[in-house]
């Protein structure tokens, strides 16, 4: 499945926007509800598998506490 697809069916209840940005050379941003939460653009390098669900998770976790 693609990320957003893993995103959407894992944290549907949490996330009011998510937004995948493609740009040039491979590079990509995700924000979720207007959050930073990954930029390879930033990081110089590809999220890990699993990494930026991961991310997402934590981003969901902290603004329920």
């Amino acid at each position: 499945m693609s990320l957003a697809g893993d995103l959407v069916r894992e944290f549907e209840a949490e996330i009011e926007s998510l937004e995948i940005l493609p740009s040039d050379g491979g590079r990509f941003e995700v924000r979720v509800n207007g959050d930073l939460v990954f930029s390879k653009k930033q990081l110089g390098r590809h999220a890990e598998p699993g990494e930026v669900v991961g991310l997402v998770r934590e981003l969901v976790n902290n603004r329920k506490s």
